[in-house]
């Protein structure tokens, strides 16, 4: 009960109204580890500082959820000394930092989400021609960049000289995605010709399962990136400016400061004329001194 004690005094300090502290106090009773608001704010300056991520209140318990986790593989037995060990002891924080950051990335994505992009994208690459080199900001599972390298395939022909680098800041989604191994029924939203032309289907053990084939595979090379470093050094080393960015569903897990600075970085990588993809929920329309608005949540790079 100490916990609940100290989370309602915590909570009368702060001036919360009795029904919220009740439901403080109801929570905590019921969880493993004692999450108090002062670990939730610790949680929010640390992924904040760490990946540009803004987290809300409504996060709490997903934040809980989540970390909860490391706390149980761990075996440490607080919020607390969790947090002290990641910002204090740089031994620890060197091997957990990576993981702290996975356990609070969200990585929704699927195959040619957001399908109105893809046909854009193949206009784009008909005129530009072959050759492009293409940016997959936040590749997530992989359903994003394999989306793009089978399009290219589909616009350019079997064997083409564009490239794909696909970063994302979450390893852990990152090995997934070089596995190339999805469910089939997360594949037919390719449509039947796709799944036909660009999967193989699993057998016996594998039954209900595709990898996607080697010729798809070979145009997209993966690398982690936090959109936040200073130098995007896997970028740098895959191209000096690209022609095309998926930047997609990001955007929204940042600030207005830290949006800016990174739509300013991305100006910089990318080719005069070149096009900057984004989400469904994201309008970038006050950045017009480096990006117009050319179609539905598509924006060319201006000279």
């Amino acid at each position: 009960m100490a916990a609940t004690a100290e989370s309602v005094a915590v909570g009368a300090r702060d001036g919360i109204g009795e029904a919220l502290l009740a439901s403080l106090a109801e929570g905590a009773a019921a969880r493993e580890y004692a999450f108090l608001p002062r670990d939730f704010e610790r949680v929010r300056r640390l992924i904040y500082a760490r990946a540009g991520i803004h987290l809300n209140d409504t996060k709490r318990n997903m934040v809980y959820s989540r970390l909860s986790r490391r706390l149980r593989a761990l075996g440490i037995e607080s919020f607390t000394v969790y947090l002290d060990r990641l910002e204090n002891d740089p031994a620890f924080a060197a091997q957990e930092q990576q993981l702290f950051v996975n356990a609070l990335t969200t990585n929704l994505t699927s195959f040619f989400r957001e399908p109105h992009h893809f046909p854009r994208l193949a206009e784009f690459l008909r005129a530009r021609g072959d050759g492009a080199r293409l940016w997959c900001a936040a590749a997530s599972t992989g359903e994003e960049p394999y989306s793009i390298a089978m399009t290219t395939i589909e616009t350019l022909g079997a064997e083409p000289s564009a490239r794909l680098l696909a970063t994302d800041i979450d390893t852990n989604v990152l090995a997934t995605a070089r596995a190339a191994v999805y469910r089939l029924d997360s594949a037919r939203q390719c449509g039947d010709a796709r799944l036909r032309r660009f999967f193989l289907r699993g057998r016996g053990s594998n039954e209900g399962m595709v990898r996607v084939r080697p010729e798809v595979a070979r145009l997209v090379e993966f690398a982690p990136l936090n959109l936040l470093d200073e130098t995007w050094p896997a970028l740098r080393s895959f191209a000096p400016l690209v022609d095309v960015v998926f930047c997609r569903n990001v955007m929204i897990y940042f600030d207005k400061p830290t949006q800016r600075r990174v739509l300013a970085r991305i100006a910089q990588v990318l080719k005069p004329g070149g096009l900057l993809f984004v989400g469904h929920s994201e309008n970038f329309t006050d950045c017009r001194e480096w990006f117009a608005l050319r179609g539905k949540t598509v924006y060319e790079r201006l000279h």
